[in-house]
């Protein structure tokens, strides 16, 4: 089975989740991945939420979104990108999915409070970016953590 470069695995997820694994040759998962895309991007209606966004119109971005199936999105993302890293090699080191969950979570939780604020797709994307800072730091610090351990043994 061919792998793709981590670099590439993880800008292919980045565009498109499944994207990464059909490149890495898993392409059940893949394909169930891009399947997920299509069906969590259709019935939150993403692509509009996206438009509206970027055309200023945050008001009806939250009018349009469906956040129930929104609420999907940041971990099918977060995984599809971590997944495809992991499948290409990456990704072996002690405590290496703790920024990627963090990432997740609080992208979900920003797309949680977006209806309130800033519309979703820009708060869930701060949201990302605040989780995976967060998940880089108690990533170290668990990291830290064991290596203070294993020098007391």
């Amino acid at each position: 089975m061919r792998t793709c470069s981590r670099a590439e695995a993880i800008l292919w997820s980045i565009a498109f989740p499944g994207f990464g694994q059909l490149l890495n040759g898993r392409y059940i998962k893949g394909l169930l991945l891009v399947a997920l895309e299509f069906v969590i991007n259709d019935q939150a209606r993403l692509n509009q939420l996206i438009m509206n966004s970027f055309h200023g119109d945050i008001t009806r971005a939250i009018a349009d979104t469906d956040y129930q199936w929104l609420l999907f999105y940041p971990c099918i993302y977060m995984f599809a990108i971590w997944d495809a890293y992991r499948d290409a090699g990456g990704g072996q080191s002690p405590y290496a999915v703790v920024p990627v969950v963090f990432g997740a979570y609080f992208g979900t939780i920003g797309v949680i409070y977006s209806s309130n604020w800033a519309g979703a797709m820009f708060l869930g994307l701060a949201g990302m970016l605040v989780g995976l800072g967060v998940g880089q730091v108690i990533k170290w610090l668990l990291t830290r953590r064991s290596l203070g351990d294993l020098t007391r043994s």
